[in-house]
């Protein structure tokens, strides 16, 4: 079964206020097997534009990622992330087929 992933490209407005969304994500990540595959780090755009930061967290399967999102631990979360930045995410269901030789 393929991997679920939250794909997160964020603009942090209040870096005070953003440390508390931080603090506040562990529940619902703990809760649903979260893994941070890239958080913050180095970057370079090579086409497009893009945020100042960007996430991307491993799930067991997509179910599983989207209901991290849906669930109430993250709910709380997000108004605290909504509050402190601005942030695009998008959920997608990983890959399991055959790879190019």
């Amino acid at each position: 079964m393929p991997k679920g992933y939250w794909v997160v490209h964020v603009d942090v407005r209040d870096p005070e206020a953003y440390q508390l969304y931080v603090k506040a994500n562990g529940k619902a990540f703990a809760k649903y097997g979260a893994r941070f595959l890239a958080r913050g780090g180095t970057h370079v755009v090579k086409a497009g534009a893009a945020r100042s930061r960007n996430v991307v967290i491993e799930f067991r399967d997509y179910a599983t990622a989207l209901a991290c999102y849906d669930s109430e631990e993250y709910r709380e979360a997000e108004k605290l992330r909504d509050a402190a930045s601005v942030a695009d995410v998008v959920i997608v269901e990983g890959y399991d087929g055959p790879q190019p030789a």
